[in-house]
């Protein structure tokens, strides 16, 4: 493992100035924490790119499913971001903490009719349509609420990502959007403009998630460019606003190479400029949804290790307290994290171990062949880039509860979601 990362005098691992160990004693295991200022210079970078690069005419709004609580979204508020929500609840959420509406995004390739009716009721400013169903639904909805919905479309650019196929979204066989081989994108947009009740407010495109090369968005960003085209030379009508998405690649393992974030902003932001000007049409408001570059490689899971299971010749297990309820992207994606024994962060990774989890299933691991230390019971382990699709993920799978998140900064340290107590797993219970 080739990662950076601070110790102190004790050979501790740190995180945020606090001693991780300390962290696992005052808080307990599992524990999320989450360093508050390596989020701050990810939107900072993110929102410097865009008023750089596209002279202040764009928003950068987290795609707030990554990691959605209270604090988050009055960080970006505060920050100057906008957010992009997936459903009713990340919306109240937002709206709880006194969000801007029209600086929301929201998503779903299914959203139901009160989800749309609390969206319209509250201000949103974009609902990205994705499918000719909802379109119907939608103006029913705003007619009899009297206002107009702001819609934008979401489009299949057919770009291939080059990323876990359950997490690409940009190619024709997808549950989201609409494609342009076909010729249903072009027939939506119509639809959009002729519907009574409805604003077309532009185009929306996200090809996939942790992608780590240039030349898939900048592909996307001609396409959609050329899209535009002609939906103005055939509808006579402007696009205003093209959204691209996010699933910029973070670094999980020494297998990732980051590129760094202005570069994306840049690259895209020539080939905009480029088509604007050689197509003849007005350079539009660009939104980003960046999300895992904003909070994964904020986050590591701390957890307390118990047993440790030698089979001779075949696999030793290390055993901690959390699993796939706390982190489940290892069972669904085979998803690769660096491990390190916060107690012991100095000694050598010399054993290869398997990670397990305490749930009721073989299949609960966190990681095989993992480089590890000489893990003994009561070490404390730390999972690095867990800031991401981790805490968002989580379950009470065999009714565990799910571990709090805290906040560590300049050696402070806050709880920003407490931890589920026994009685909040039957409190819905009758």
């Amino acid at each position: 493992m080739n990662r950076k990362f601070e110790t102190n005098n004790k050979g501790h691992l740190t995180l945020g100035g606090i001693d991780a160990v300390d962290l696992a004693k005052e808080y307990g295991t599992p524990l999320y924490v989450m360093e508050e200022d390596t989020i701050l210079s990810a939107m900072r970078e993110y929102k410097a790119s865009i008023d750089r690069f596209y002279d202040g005419n764009g928003l950068i709004c987290f795609a707030s499913k990554a990691f959605s609580c209270k604090e988050i979204y009055r960080i970006a508020m505060r920050e100057g971001l906008g957010t992009d929500v997936v459903s009713g609840g990340e919306l109240y959420t937002a709206l709880s903490v006194g969000f801007p509406a029209d600086k929301i995004c929201f998503h779903g390739n299914n959203k139901s009719d009160s989800e749309l009716e609390f969206a319209l009721k509250s201000g949103v400013g974009r609902i990205v349509l994705d499918n000719a169903e909802e379109l119907e639904r939608m103006s029913k909805i705003a007619e009899r609420l009297g206002v107009k919905a702001p819609v934008m479309i979401r489009i299949k650019p057919g770009v291939d990502a080059h990323t876990h196929s359950f997490v690409m979204t940009g190619q024709i066989d997808s549950k989201f959007g609409f494609a342009l081989e076909t010729g249903e994108a072009m027939d939506i947009v119509k639809k959009v403009i002729d519907t009574p009740n409805v604003i077309y407010k532009g185009l929306h495109c996200h090809i996939g998630s942790q992608i780590h090369e240039l030349l898939p968005f900048v592909e996307t960003a001609k396409i959609m460019m050329n899209f535009m085209a002609e939906v103005k030379k055939e509808t006579g009508v402007e696009t205003n606003d093209l959204n691209l998405g996010g699933g910029f690649g973070i670094t999980y393992t020494d297998e990732d190479k980051r590129i760094e974030y202005p570069a994306y902003m840049e690259a895209v932001s020539e080939t905009i400029h480029e088509r604007a000007e050689e197509l003849g049409i007005k350079l539009p408001f660009i939104l980003m949804e960046p999300g895992r570059s904003i909070v994964g490689e904020a986050g590591t899971t701390l957890y307390t290790i118990g047993a440790v299971k030698n089979i001779p010749n075949v696999r030793t297990y290390v055993s901690v307290d959390g699993g796939m309820f706390d982190n489940p992207r290892y069972i669904l994606y085979g998803s690769k994290y660096d491990f390190l024994l916060a107690n012991k962060a100095n000694e050598p990774a010399e054993n290869k171990v398997t990670v397990a989890g305490k749930c009721c299933e073989s299949g609960d691991l966190l990681g095989e062949n993992v480089p590890l230390g000489n893990a003994e019971c009561g070490d404390i382990c730390a999972v690095f880039s867990t800031g991401a699709y981790n805490f968002s993920m989580s379950s009470n799978y065999n009714r565990n509860v799910i571990p709090p998140v805290v906040f560590v900064k300049d050696g402070k340290a806050r709880v920003v979601v407490k931890k589920q107590t026994y009685e909040d797993l039957v409190r819905n219970d009758v």
